[in-house]
């Protein structure tokens, strides 16, 4: 497949980039987005899919079913950590093609499973795990697009491949309450499941929640593996990219990246539970997918903010605004005072996703800086020669801390859905858990501000 792979890449060179870089790049963002997209919804599905478990004859307790939210975050967080390191060894084109082809696994395992209501629950899941291939997609997808832009667009770039890749979560949540209550595959998929709301009997077809994305997920493999290129430039070994672990800013932006995708991938899977919960009288499903959308559509702004004002200070900000905006969620939560604002309670909400949003992309656009001016202020009076050189290894460097900090991000999707169930359980309200989310908020503006931000930081970017 040698016509598929680019031997000479060099996105920094206005003439090559100009000339070819720019429509090559290009062409391979907008293969990886709808991939990306696809990735995000499997991942999902669970966060929408387990409010009408129920409705399909399954019955379990709050916690079983924050359950069946958190663990795809938590499979898909691990596996992160090795997909971050594998764009280098194997090729974007042929990794991102086989790594959406195993989405198919998810899909039609669900599709399978919820045709009949006595599939036992660590079935469920055990589904719910293999959902977490889509979240592990994140972390190759996002290594692979930074190696094809410049420095001055990767902000952009990124933002784009992460934002509209992120509104797969919306989709799903969007898409899964329409699919699920029509027919909409006829007698191809299986009977539908039968309830009573109101005393009148009514249908219900779980499999859609899974077979809907079967058919898109084998056209964005097919498209992945014939539109897409391999990177000569960017092939690395493992030991290569294991110098990231030495580096003390690759886990201070894990810490970061907790913050900003782990409560927006966190919020997203515990949203529609959470509110059944506090407010039982509100159909969750017609909510759910408002949140992420915000935040989806915020992610590109952030980095292209952060590309104009810096990633740092963007970064420092939104922490700060996200500590109000959870006071504000807490305002209007019920509590033993009375029954809480349903309308204001989803209000913040979003804008707490719309900061998530903006943070995500302004912490992936320090990343590059970061580890650019730290390869640059070692060959500091060198030749140009050495100067290439420490851009190569720094692209190659923040490219793998990109894949990382994903994967550490992620396990906020693991976390924040538990810390809402165990709270429900112990408490009896879910207040506790977000007074925990705004003491982290606290430390990640300390963090930033201190190492990034503040005049005279060590590391402003």
């Amino acid at each position: 497949m040698s016509q598929y792979l680019i031997k000479n890449w060099e996105p920094d060179d206005p003439a090559f980039w100009k000339a070819r870089g720019a429509a090559i790049a290009n062409r391979n963002l907008w293969i990886s987005i709808p991939a990306l997209m696809l990735a995000f919804a499997v991942w999902s599905l669970w966060s929408v899919t387990v409010v009408n478990l129920d409705k399909g004859g399954f019955h379990f307790t709050k916690n079983q079913l924050f359950w069946l939210t958190a663990l795809p975050a938590l499979s898909g967080a691990t596996l992160r950590i090795f997909y971050s390191f594998l764009v280098p060894i194997f090729g974007g084109r042929r990794f991102t093609a086989v790594s959406t082809a195993t989405l198919l696994i998810p899909a039609l395992g669900m599709g399978f499973a919820l045709r009949d209501p006595s599939t036992t629950y660590s079935t469920l899941l055990i589904l719910a795990l293999l959902c977490g291939f889509g979240g592990a997609n994140f972390s190759s997808s996002m290594a692979n697009i930074s190696f094809f832009f410049p420095k001055a667009r990767k902000g952009l770039a990124t933002g784009l491949n992460a934002g509209i890749g992120n509104l797969g979560v919306s989709v799903v949540q969007f898409v899964t309450p329409i699919v699920i209550a029509t027919a909409v595959f006829g007698s191809l998929t299986g009977d539908g499941q039968t309830f009573v709301a109101q005393g009148v009997e009514q249908n219900i077809w779980l499999q859609n929640a899974g077979f809907v994305w079967v058919p898109f997920i084998a056209v964005a493999a097919v498209a992945a593996w014939f539109g897409m290129n391999d990177l000569a430039d960017a092939k690395a070994s493992f030991a290569e990219q294991a110098v990231i672990f030495k580096r003390k800013h690759n886990w201070f932006m894990c810490w970061l990246y907790v913050g900003t995708f782990g409560s927006f991938i966190g919020f997203s899977a515990g949203f529609a539970l959470l509110t059944k919960a506090q407010f039982p009288s509100i159909n969750p499903t017609a909510y759910a997918f408002l949140g992420p959308l915000a935040g989806a559509l915020t992610r590109p702004v952030g980095g292209w903010i952060s590309d104009h004002l810096g990633g740092a200070r963007v970064t420092l900000w939104t922490f700060i605004a996200m500590i109000a905006a959870v006071f504000g969620v807490i305002s209007f939560m019920p509590d033993a005072g009375g029954a809480g604002n349903f309308t204001g309670f989803l209000a913040m909400f979003i804008v707490l996703f719309m900061l998530t949003g903006i943070g995500n992309g302004s912490t992936f656009r320090m990343i590059p800086v970061i580890f650019l001016t730290e390869h640059q202020r070692r060959v500091n009076g060198l030749d140009s020669a050495a100067q290439r050189q420490a851009q190569h290894e720094a692209s190659k460097e923040s490219a793998a801390v990109l894949g990382f900090a994903g994967a550490i991000g992620a396990y906020g999707g693991f976390l924040i859905p538990k810390t809402f169930g165990t709270s429900l359980d112990l408490t009896g309200s879910a207040i506790p858990a977000l007074h925990a989310f705004i003491a982290f908020y606290v430390t990640c503006v300390a963090l930033t501000w201190f190492f990034y931000a503040r005049r005279n930081a060590s590391m402003p970017c």
